[in-house]
């Protein structure tokens, strides 16, 4: 049972988010990759989003370019963290989608990383953290991992 879900909303934003991908794998944290659009499906969007807590998932990492609405429309369906990650795929190289995602209505929060594979990484160490505060093995693999940070 997957406790991560990441969602793309296209499947050319695939390699962007590929460090999350591998983070949550080292890490040992079982996750699902999906791709959904916000624009194209927005019922399949608004039925992925309502189930995700009934199916086991815990946090969603949604990734997106441009308006980047789909971070924001996944939290407007569900109570489960949202971490945003804006992707470098207009003309604005992001920060179009680092606007769209941090300027969330009050009532819907959605975490925001940085743009592009490196905020994808750190959106899977910041789902780490959260999982972490409720599961001693994925605290553990972080605390491993940020001490090897540390060494070098």
């Amino acid at each position: 049972m997957p406790l991560v879900s990441i969602v793309i909303g296209s499947k050319n934003d695939a390699p962007l988010i590929q460090p999350a991908l591998d983070m949550l794998q080292q890490l040992n944290i079982e996750y699902e990759f999906l791709v959904m659009s916000a624009h194209r499906n927005p019922e399949i969007v608004r039925e992925y989003a309502s189930k995700a807590k009934e199916r086991g998932v815990e946090v969603i990492i949604a990734a997106a370019g441009a308006a980047a609405h789909l971070p924001g429309v996944l939290a407007s369906w569900t109570t489960l963290p949202v971490i945003g990650v804006p992707l470098p795929s207009s003309e604005l190289k992001g920060i179009d989608s680092l606007y769209s995602i941090v300027q969330m209505p009050a009532g819907v929060p959605v975490a925001c990383v940085g743009i592009g594979t490196p905020g994808a990484k750190n959106a899977a160490l910041l789902a780490a953290q959260i999982l972490g505060v409720k599961y001693k093995e994925t605290r553990d693999a972080y605390e491993k991992y940020k001490q090897k940070l540390a060494e070098g």
